[in-house]
């Protein structure tokens, strides 16, 4: 460092030999610092470094003796912050003068070669343990963040992985880091070998690894790349499928893994010891249980006789542990003690139960919502601050906002509340997902010729909860404006209201159908009274409009509606009428998720009555959807819907009310609104009762992990439409049978599928693969 004039004067032995004398006594040598008191402090050398943060770090103050002591604290301190390569104190007429030289601060990181990670995520990774833009340049954390780099490849298989590290000076004190990458090839597992199963084989053991040998989906599940984290996992799994088939003492005793020579090929070895197979022979329960010892004997799920189950030991732990809570026993433990028969054997089991201390709730707290507003999440919550512990109440709270549909996913958690004993808080996490969709599109073809569609829906618009919709839709042969708006809490005790103003133009509803118009003007308002937590009761009115216009072509079902309605023999004309239709709902939701439910179900029964307007009539509608887990990640879902419409008072049952089957939601592999009654055409033109049946298995999307939001599902439907005048025949249902795939999209849900129909007739209409937006069933 260059000293100005003033200090080149100066003897250069005395400014000196502070930072001589520290070396000294550093190094163990007897060479002392002559004490002075300090009468100014200054700093010399820094750049970046704020001269406070070094004062900070000097254990001496101007007016204070400065000694060896100090000396030797000093240059400690300011080498432990990591901020400096050299530190030297000097004194100068009584100024202690600390010069320094700042190590240089990373100007960026950069990576060449990596096509397996996203530069950002390893960007992110790498700031986290002290390598990134702006912090100072430390060779042993490069160092540390290289061999971090390595273990991520290593995870993926990629073990022919060669990094070099380039650290290149740039103006200013600065560096640059650039990782040189070459990721080689990914080693593949070429075998594993499974010893010392006797009763499985290898097939069947196989089956539960997510590890593999290549195969047709390896390119996109990766099973055949090695990871430890995998194969700790399918240990686990292997314990786990024995447990569960009664072998209570099996486990896998060790694994070896061996890469070959040019690290292309993985060769894995798992040593099994099977043991004996066990049946459960006795259940009892012991510990404190407040007299229900009756009510938490039957929430076990090993039964005598039965083979053991390690699955269903865990669940039945679950299961009382989770009542205790009901009763404000947070803290709860089940802990079962195997009595083991080798002999006979058999194993019997005590469950021992401690409640531990009634709990309260102390806080409940959200987080991650960004834009749902608090009250719109606290206002679904059943278990209350300051209240009694109640794990039913808080499972409930979690389904309740789960069921709102605005998040990907909800969790909840309830540790201790530090510094007691007896308060939980209540923990809700929830991840965002938009819920607002903007679709605009257009179409052509020879059919429909140019199509225009536009629609704006915000389901949780401004994070109130409320919903808000308009939709626009084009073509030449509909054209629909409607407008919708529901509050779910239009009142502080959860009374909804929903209200929607609509203009539709259908010329015709289908393709290929004779000529004739249908316009409906109107509108509805709606209120929907909770009763309970899962159920809720609907009322309302509405007003309507309708107009109908046919020619010779028209459909005979059109023809007859206008000749009744106004006695035009011909049918040929224009027919208004004017409703006022009544309605009445009852909704049962007891599933865990709107968007993917897994368990639960979900009933709705509405009516709607007009025998004030021109068109009298009544029409039912019945769904019900059930939903039950079969494992852990495979879902069993059944669907059902009766639909029921009839005239009254002489009246028709109005045309334009009419159910329609076929295609997805209905019946798939047959043509949307195809099935029922057909015109002289040849054309359906629905019916006034619908009989729909639908079950899907539903799995996850290989590769997507634990991800609800993409599955896809194998599927069985059945259904049929009938006129008001039929009869409703079973024998004439149609079935069909497939594959499809569901996804929770950013533009909305999207259903495919591919389907077989099974006992097609004549004259039906088929259409084996299919796809909609905004289906959830």
């Amino acid at each position: 460092m260059k000293l100005n004039s003033e200090r080149i004067a100066l003897p250069f032995f005395r400014r000196s030999l502070i930072g001589a004398a520290v070396l000294a006594m550093c190094a163990g040598q007897a060479l002392a610092v002559n004490p002075f008191v300090v009468k100014d402090i200054r700093v010399e050398g820094i750049q970046r470094t704020e001269a406070g943060t070094v004062f900070s770090y000097l254990p001496v103050r101007v007016g204070e003796t400065f000694n060896d002591e100090k000396s030797i604290a000093a240059i400690k301190a300011l080498y432990a912050t990591g901020f400096f390569k050299d530190v030297r104190l000097e004194e100068e007429k009584g100024v202690l003068v600390v010069l320094v030289e700042e190590r240089p601060a990373i100007a960026t990181v950069d990576f060449t070669g990596t096509k397996e990670f996203e530069k950002d995520v390893l960007v992110k990774a790498l700031k986290e343990i002290g390598v990134g833009e702006t912090k100072i340049f430390d060779k042993a954390s490069v160092d540390r963040a290289e061999q971090e780099l390595k273990r991520q490849y290593l995870s993926h298989g990629l073990y022919g992985v060669k990094i070099t590290t380039t650290v290149t000076p740039i103006e200013r004190n600065r560096v640059t880091v650039m990782f040189n990458v070459d990721e080689g090839e990914v080693a593949r597992i070429k075998q594993i070998s499974i010893v010392g199963n006797k009763t499985f084989s290898d097939k069947e053991l196989r089956e539960v690894l997510q590890l593999g040998t290549s195969g047709w989906f390896t390119w996109y599940t990766k099973a055949d790349q090695y990871s430890k984290t995998k194969l700790t996992g399918d240990i686990e799994s292997i314990k786990s499928f024995y447990l569960n088939r009664g072998y209570l003492e099996a486990n896998v005793e060790s694994t070896q893994v061996s890469i070959t020579p040019d690290k292309k090929d993985i060769y894995l070895t798992i040593n099994i010891t099977e043991g004996e197979k066990y049946t459960v022979s006795g259940i009892k329960l012991e510990g404190e249980m407040f007299g229900r010892e009756e009510e938490l004997k039957e929430l076990v799920r090993l039964r005598v006789g039965q083979t053991y189950s390690g699955d269903l030991l865990t669940a039945s732990n679950k299961l009382i542990s989770d009542r205790m809570g009901t009763f404000g026993y947070a803290f709860a433990n089940v802990n079962a003690n195997p009595e083991i028969d080798r002999e006979k054997r058999e194993v019997a089991f005590t469950f021992f139960v401690d409640p531990g201390k009634r709990a309260y709730v102390r806080r409940m707290n959200i987080a991650g919502n960004t834009t749902t507003r608090d009250e719109v999440i606290r206002r679904e919550f059943r278990q209350f601050e300051g209240s009694w512990y109640d794990g039913n109440k808080i499972k409930m709270s979690r389904d309740r906002v789960d069921r709102l549909g605005y998040f990907k996913d909800v969790t909840i958690d309830t540790p201790e509340a530090q510094g007691t004993s007896d308060q939980v808080d209540v923990n809700l996490t929830v991840t965002e997902k938009p819920t607002g969709n903007f679709l605009i599109g257009g179409s052509f073809s020879q059919a429909e010729k140019f199509t225009f569609t536009a629609s704006i829906q915000q389901a949780n618009f401004a994070g109130s909860g409320n919903t808000v919709g308009i939709d626009l839709n084009t073509s030449d042969y509909s054209r629909t404006i409607a407008f919708s708006h529901t509050n779910p809490y239009f009142t502080e005790d959860g009374v909804s209201q929903q209200f929607e103003l609509y203009l539709r133009t259908l010329n015709p509803p289908a393709l290929n159908i004779g000529t004739y118009k249908v316009k409906q003007t109107g509108g509805r308002v709606s209120y929907g009274v909770p009763f309970s937590e899962t159920d809720t009761v609907y009322f309302g009115v509405g007003v309507e409009r309708t107009t109908i216009e046919t020619d010779v072509t028209s459909p005979t079902r059109y023809l007859e509606y206008v000749r009744q309605i106004t006695g035009i023999e011909s049918g040929i004309g224009s027919a208004t009428t004017n409703a006022l239709p009544l309605t009445a709902a009852w909704q049962r939701d007891s599933r865990d998720s709107a968007i993917t439910p897994s368990s639960g179900r979900y009933q709705r029964i509405n009516v709607e009555l007009d025998v004030v307007g021109d068109t009298k009539f009544y029409r039912a509608i019945y769904n019900q959807e059930w939903y039950r887990p079969i494992t852990n990640k495979v879902t069993l879902a059944l669907r059902g819907e009766f639909d029921y419409g009839h005239g009254l008072k002489g009246s028709p049952f109005p045309v334009f009310k009419n159910f329609y089957g076929g295609g997805i939601g209905s019946v798939r592999g047959y043509e949307s609104s195809s099935l029922g009654v057909v015109d002289r055409n040849g054309d359906a033109v629905g019916g006034a009762k619908r009989i729909i049946g639908n079950a899907e298995l539903q799995m996850p999307f290989p590769g997507s992990g634990a991800d609800r939001s993409l599955r896809w599902f194998g599927f069985f439907d059945a259904g049929q439409v009938y006129s008001e005048e039929q009869k409703i025949r079973l024998n004439e249902l149609r079935y069909s049978a497939g594959l499809g795939v569901s996804w929770i999209s950013p533009v909305g849900p999207l259903k495919l599928s591919y389907a077989k129909p099974l006992n097609a007739k004549p004259g039906d209409r088929l259409e084996r693969f299919q796809f909609q937006m905004g289906t959830g069933f």
